[in-house]
């Protein structure tokens, strides 16, 4: 019989591990280095808002210009945030705790410097007429204000006719709706419509318990976000890239 030792085929296949990795563990390792960032980033991470109102201001008295640190520290703490969810290692609740914390950070710095920072961009979000179930567009609100996005929210059971009215007033970069029911879910196949009757060709993204790529896809102008964390990342490909709805339906949508 031949002796075998397993633990080189285990490091071979990824699955030898020292000990397990706790999401803390997970962030540690991403965290930036500096000593005045670091306590910034770990505490968004953590979801503690008076923390990152304290490391904020030491950061401030040490000369830091207040409306940098939302670069500097905020958004660097929520890109940590963002690739651990995206890894699967922490999950939506995480996230909102550590978009709570950055909202409370980012309000702190611009009381500091007594301006607003540069927004990104406008967009415009709202539940499909008809529809009361906002903990999704919730969701899409907070984690758009937590990447630098100004967001017009027109809340639950909106309307057609509200949501082009605000689209032609606010001139968004995008515009997003949520859906939780397949009863309401046909609002949004409207909104396109008019959007395109009017002369408008903005980027739409959908989605929702009821909403699904292929019903998106119908309609011209419908991109389809799985998830809440993609319409950041939907708005942040249309400020770099453009608002071509075959390019961005290329980039999110699944072949």
């Amino acid at each position: 019989m031949i002796d075998i030792d397993p633990s080189g085929i285990l490091v071979r296949y990824n699955v030898k591990m020292e000990k397990a990795m706790t999401p803390e563990d997970a962030a540690e390792e991403l965290y930036p280095k500096d000593s005045l960032i670091y306590p910034i980033a770990k505490a968004i991470f953590e979801g503690e808002e008076d923390d990152v109102v304290e490391g904020l201001e030491k950061a401030i008295s040490s000369g830091k210009d207040p409306i940098s640190l939302i670069d500097d520290a905020l958004m660097v703490g929520m890109g940590v945030v963002t690739r651990l969810y995206d890894e699967g290692v922490i999950f939506l609740p995480n996230v909102m705790m550590s978009a709570d914390a950055m909202l409370e950070g980012i309000e702190h710095v611009k009381q500091k410097a007594g301006r607003a920072p540069v927004v990104k961009g406008k967009i415009v979000t709202h539940v499909a007429e008809g529809d009361v179930h906002d903990i999704g567009k919730n969701i899409v609100v907070a984690l758009l204000r937590a990447n630098g996005y100004e967001v017009v929210d027109l809340g639950r059971d909106v309307p057609v006719d509200e949501v082009i009215a605000a689209v032609e007033k606010e001139k968004p970069l995008l515009l997003t709706g949520t859906a939780l029911m397949t009863t309401t879910m046909y609002a949004f196949k409207e909104v396109n419509d008019r959007l395109l009757e009017k002369g408008y060709r903005i980027p739409f993204a959908c989605g929702g318990g009821a909403v699904n790529q292929d019903f998106v896809s119908q309609y011209e102008l419908g991109i389809y976000g799985e998830e809440a964390a993609d319409a950041p990342k939907i708005a942040d490909f249309i400020k770099e890239h453009g608002d071509n709805i075959a390019k961005i339906r290329e980039k999110f949508h699944k072949h």
